[in-house]
Formats: structure tokens, C-alpha cells, sequence
């Protein structure tokens, strides 16, 4: 199990950030002399996930695979790797993280500017095309093909951005021989040798919360930590709120029963396959957390905070 422990570590980390992807891209390293080398690898991993994997686009490769739905067709290295972790991570959580909820998504509004989503009046509306579940995806990992159904829209939302930071922290580490860390929109991942004391990482609902006004502060030494929330991200439509985590099992926005989970783990699609799971599973998290070795913070809607897996709790301030 990854390590997190509550800590404020003293030295001071040289970061650059850049906006991407609709959110922060940052990269932190202890040595300010590869800063910029650092966020340039970051920028170019950001630049090939969105080439590869964006659903928002109409010239990325995932929008080309959805012209080609009901045939397989060859992908890059690149999308089939995050198309394989999307559906491994699906596997993992029984369907409770599932690529395949594309078009109940769009159904709800999202498609990629938030300021433009949502729907003032009216009521929720109806899905063309149900979530048809990751076990109706062809993945051929000979030949590097991938088949979806035809009207079948996919969002690797859940599990990309996990995918590009674990990607980004590995070759920043492995290139200019430093530790890193990199921090995409609140999906964290570290490489390389650790500070004395570990990484400091902020828990709050937005991951834009300023460094003062965090829940609490945690070190991470190894892997990474993913935080999903159902009280950012949201809109109206009529009388309803509702946000961009969608229950595969409804096609609708996960009822707000958890207002955040924060997870640590090997990697940070495992911390986020955690995280958004349990948001996904509601009241029934704790029982499914409880055959998996990752420490996690849970805070429900009515503010009660819940720890499991060695979670540390907040030092009083």
C-alpha cells in the first residue's frame, strides 16, 4: 500500500503551471535549474494524450474510432494503452468506472466548456443510446485494434488524466533524473527518490483551493492520490443539480451521497479508480473498500469524514 502520512514539509519546490485540458497543469521539482525542462515534457505528454484521447475534439484519434463504430480499427500505442487502462479500470470496479457513458454524459449537458453546460429550464433529458457497459468493447491486443458498438460514445475521462499524469511523472523522472511531482487538475503523481519528508499535497473539494484554505495536508512518498467530488463540476437543469460522474447503472449523475473521496495508491489511476468508485458506489463504498488495501478520506454530504486503509487524521490547526 502507498504511504500517506500528515506532514508540512519545509523546502521549497521550484513549480511551473500552464492551463490545459480544461484545468492546471503543474509540475514541481526540488531542483529549479530543470523547471522548465520539466514543464515542457509536460506540456508534450498534455499535447499527445489530447491528440489521442480527447472526445471533445472532432480531430482527435478517439473521434476518428467513433466514425469507425461497428468495425475494428487500429489504433496508436498511445490511445489503445489508455483505452486498455479504462477497461482494466472498469473490470477492476465491476462497471462502476465505465468508458461507455459518453452519450449519457452529453445527455446531461457536458460537452467539454463547462460555461456553456446546463440547461435552465426543463427536466432531465432522455438517453438515446444507453450505457452499454465496457464488456461490449473489442480490444485486440495483438493486433492493437479496438471495436465499439455503433452509436456507443466513449469518455475516458475517469481513467485519462490519471493515465497522462502517471505517463508525464515517469519519462519527466526517468529523462532529467529528478523526482517529480505532477499534478493535473488534482490527479497527482510522483516519481524519483522522494523529499526527506515526502511530497506535500493539499485535500480540498477544488483542487484550485488555495494552500491556506485545504481540509487538510497529506505527504506522499511514492504512486499517486486522486480526489473526485460531486460539489464541483455541477450546473442545473430545471430544479435538478446534477454533475459530470455518471452511475453506469442509470446513465444519470451519481446522487451526492459522498461530497469528496481522496485515495492513495501505486499509481494514480488506481487512486482515481478508487475515488471515483467510491463516489459511484454511495453508501455501499465502505463495504467495497473494505477488500482493498489503499488509504482513503471520505467525506459524505452531511460533512461526517471517514478514514480507511491508515488514512491519517487532520492535525488540529
Amino acid at each position: 500500500m502507498t504511504s500517506v502520512s500528515t506532514t508540512t514539509p519545509p523546502l521549497s519546490f521550484a513549480e511551473r503551471s500552464f492551463r490545459a485540458i480544461g484545468t492546471t497543469a503543474s509540475v514541481v521539482v526540488i531542483d529549479p535549474h530543470v523547471a522548465d525542462a520539466a514543464v515542457a515534457l509536460l506540456q508534450a505528454e498534455v499535447v499527445a494524450i489530447d491528440d489521442a484521447c480527447s472526445w471533445f475534439r472532432t480531430d482527435s484519434e478517439l473521434a476518428e474510432l467513433h466514425r469507425h463504430a461497428g468495425r475494428p480499427m487500429r489504433v496508436s500505442p498511445l490511445l489503445f494503452s489508455a483505452l486498455r487502462t479504462a477497461y482494466d479500470v472498469a473490470a477492476k470496479t465491476r462497471g462502476a468506472v465505465d468508458p461507455t457513458v459518453g452519450n449519457a454524459v452529453v445527455a446531461l449537458g457536458f460537452e467539454g466548456d463547462f460555461s456553456k453546460i446546463g440547461h435552465p429550464g426543463g427536466s432531465l433529458p432522455q438517453i438515446e443510446t444507453p450505457v452499454v457497459g465496457y464488456q461490449r468493447l473489442e480490444l485486440n491486443d495483438r493486433e492493437r485494434t479496438v471495436r465499439i458498438p455503433k452509436g456507443v460514445r466513449l469518455d475516458l475521462g475517469a481513467s485519462a488524466k490519471a493515465f497522462l499524469v502517471d505517463r508525464a511523472a515517469a519519462r519527466i523522472s526517468e529523462d532529467l533524473g529528478v523526482a517529480v511531482l505532477v499534478n493535473v487538475g488534482g490527479d497527482i503523481a510522483v516519481a524519483g527518490p522522494p523529499p526527506p519528508l515526502g511530497w506535500p499535497v493539499g485535500i480540498a473539494i477544488d483542487s484550485s483551493t488555495k494552500a491556506d484554505d485545504v481540509d487538510q495536508v497529506v505527504a506522499i512518498r511514492h504512486g499517486g492520490l486522486a480526489s473526485s467530488s460531486t460539489a464541483i463540476r455541477t450546473w442545473r437543469i430545471g430544479t435538478e443539480r446534477v454533475h459530470h460522474i455518471v452511475d453506469p447503472r442509470t446513465g444519470r449523475s451519481v446522487p451526492p451521497y459522498w461530497t469528496l473521496v481522496s485515495a492513495c495508491a501505486a499509481s494514480c489511476v488506481e487512486a482515481n479508480m478508487v475515488s471515483t468508485a467510491a463516489i459511484v458506489w454511495g453508501p455501499d463504498a465502505l463495504e467495497h473498500l473494505g477488500a482493498l488495501d489503499h488509504a482513503v478520506r471520505l467525506v459524505r454530504h452531511d460533512g461526517a469524514v471517514v478514514l480507511r486503509g491508515g488514512w491519517p487524521k487532520a492535525s488540529s490547526r
